[in-house]
């Protein structure tokens, strides 16, 4: 870190927003994270004996990624050097990573290199990154609030340790309100804050694990209430609280993790038959702004997918949640989407259709092409009977209860089942109906 660098540093923490100046600048004082920096673990040896190695922080905004990358610059021998992948290009890495391999030769020195939103650099970028991560002219910690999985270079990834970083509890965020609203140095120690507990509270729950969102919050409600006359006393009560942080913060986005993620747990909680988590995921889904055509049609596929013909009114109602997604629009639309969603989830359950299909897929992509039976072939084409297509086709409508014995699949398949039926719901009638028509091809008539 050169000159200019700490002397930005050091304004920011006197003078920069109250989220930046309370950040923590030992492990002594950092909050959280427990699982990975916690007394004995990996993270936290690699530090105090300051043999890093490449890593990859990510987890959602406002839980100590960055905090903690600046922790390690304030503890290790290492040049550190940092970047934002947002701000910085192909020529930035190459200025970064000549002047580490000199530092390397000259003076022995290691250069730590932390790449803030390492998601942003495109796969051009990373691939530039890698030689050097590889050879040991940078130590990598990149962080990012994606999954790695998904936006990191797989050779990248390979050489990283991965460290997960999980939203801070409400104990961890209202311990560091109350040492922002003791400190002297960088909180509002010198000034006469009163936090009601209620408010306290409020923004504790509210910043549903953002740190940043907390402090944030508060700052607007110190600096924008008016001190008492009488002891120069600022009052933060609870409508003041629920004035600057008027809405919860959810870690929701629609490209991101956290979105399939959540469409997970909606998926899988309708197929649990559990009405109330598939309701609260919706609700999350709605509540973040996600698309309601996107919600519809994987309600519709569901429909299908998991209920199937055990009720087959469930494609009926889920296409009507779909219509009323574009005809009555948001956010009246919520209720027939909660509708379809409750029908769903409490709906008998079968996947043999889904099932069927795909074994039919399977039958036609790797077994050997399957001829159309002649009687089964079009005769309405001039010379088409001449070829004998149609002869001895069965009229089923001919015969007792609409059904003949009749060969429709190929001949290699004829024995082939696809769709078995489940024992649940409508299914069950199918089942009774299809074990008829087994015992007349029994009987051949």
């Amino acid at each position: 870190m050169d000159l200019f660098s700490q002397h930005s540093e050091d304004v920011n923490q006197t003078r920069g927003p109250l989220a930046s100046r309370m950040r923590p600048q030992t492990l002594q004082e950092f909050i959280g994270q427990s699982h990975i920096i916690g007394e004995g673990k990996l993270l936290r040896r690699a530090i105090m004996a300051d043999q890093l190695t490449p890593m990859i922080f990510f987890g959602p905004p406002g839980t100590g990624k960055t905090t903690l990358a600046k922790v390690i610059a304030n503890t290790t021998s290492a040049y550190f050097e940092q970047l934002n992948a947002v701000t910085s290009g192909v020529a930035d890495l190459k200025r970064v990573t000549s002047e580490a391999k000199e530092r390397l030769i000259m003076e022995t020195q290691k250069t730590v290199l932390f790449i803030d939103e390492i998601h942003r650099f495109n796969k051009n970028q990373q691939d530039a990154l890698l030689p050097f991560v590889e050879d040991g002219t940078v130590v990598l910690i990149g962080a990012t609030t994606e999954s790695p999985m998904f936006e990191i270079n797989p050779a990248l990834l390979s050489r990283s340790r991965l460290f997960r970083f999980e939203p801070l509890g409400e104990a961890d965020i209202s311990l560091l309100i109350e040492r922002t609203l003791h400190n002297k140095e960088r909180g509002y120690g010198k000034y006469n804050v009163v936090l009601d507990e209620d408010a306290k509270q409020h923004l504790v729950t509210v910043a549903n694990g953002d740190v940043r969102t907390a402090l944030n919050a508060l700052e607007l409600a110190v600096l924008t209430t008016t001190p008492n006359s009488d002891d120069e006393s600022i009052h933060i009560t609870l409508a003041i609280a629920e004035e600057s942080i008027q809405q919860r913060v959810l870690q929701y986005d629609k490209k991101g993790d956290n979105h399939y993620d959540t469409t997970s747990a909606f998926i899988k909680s309708i197929r649990g038959s559990d009405p109330d988590a598939a309701l609260y995921w919706l609700a999350k889904m709605i509540y973040a702004g996600e698309d309601p055509r996107f919600i519809a049609r994987r309600i519709y596929v569901h429909a299908a997918e998991d209920i199937g013909l055990a009720d087959p009114n469930a494609l009926l109602v889920a296409q009507a949640a779909a219509y009323a997604v574009d005809f009555v629009g948001m956010p009246e639309a919520r209720i027939p989407l909660a509708e379809a969603v409750v029908y769903l989830a409490t709906a008998p359950k079968s996947n043999s259709v889904i099932k069927g299909i795909d074994t039919a897929l399977a039958a036609v992509s790797k077994e050997k092409s399957g001829q159309v039976p002649i009687h089964l072939r079009d005769a309405h084409y001039k010379g088409a009977k001449e070829l004998g297509h149609g002869l001895d086709y069965q009229y089923p409508h001919d015969f007792q209860d609409g059904y003949v014995v009749q060969q429709y699949l190929p001949d290699h398949l004829r024995n082939k089942t696809f769709y078995e039926p489940s024992p649940r719901g409508f299914e069950k009638s199918i089942q009774n109906r299809l074990h008829y028509f087994m015992e007349r091809k029994r009987k051949n008539r």
